[in-house]
């Protein structure tokens, strides 16, 4: 008998899945609505006049976030005690995500991480610097999106994904 993953994890990998590709979609959709329109230095300055643009940031950056979050707290560390591995840290966990080709660029990953701040905070304070963090979000929506679709792939390899096709 020769096992590709250790059949206890499968459930917890496969809800990590599901939520993942959720959220995923959630995050799509917000990004696409966001940055259909011209985002520049005065489309930033505007944001406190414009409650409805603001929500979508706001909508924008806890999606992001949470995505981000996600895969790095649940999505990977599931998918790797599935087959056997216990990464303990965080960058542990993105070695690894590197190491199996999940993640292409730990480091893109990581600085990533450090947009929630900048996004959450800096359009009050520093509009120039939001809009490099908002347009650096936007290439990093595609990487976590990544992540989440090469994941959903190596579980269909594994023959772990059946009804998750939503």
């Amino acid at each position: 008998m020769n096992l590709s993953y250790l059949p206890e994890y499968a459930e917890n990998a496969r809800l990590a899945l599901s939520l993942a590709k959720k959220e995923m979609g959630h995050l799509v959709y917000t990004h696409h609505t966001l940055f259909s329109q011209k985002i520049d230095i005065h489309w930033v300055e505007s944001l406190s006049e414009h409650e409805e643009l603001s929500e979508k940031v706001d909508a924008f950056v806890s999606r992001f976030s949470r995505l981000q979050d996600h895969i790095g707290e649940k999505l990977i560390p599931r998918f790797a005690a599935l087959l056997g591995e216990s990464p303990k840290s965080l960058l542990d966990v993105l070695n690894y995500a590197e190491k199996v080709g999940w993640i292409s660029d730990v480091q893109a990953f990581i600085k990533a991480r450090k947009l929630r701040n900048l996004l959450v905070h800096e359009y009050m304070v520093d509009a120039e610097l939001f809009l490099q963090s908002l347009s650096f979000a936007d290439e990093a929506t595609l990487m976590l999106t990544n992540v989440v679709s090469k994941i959903d792939q190596y579980a269909d390899a594994l023959g772990l994904v059946t009804d998750l096709k939503q």
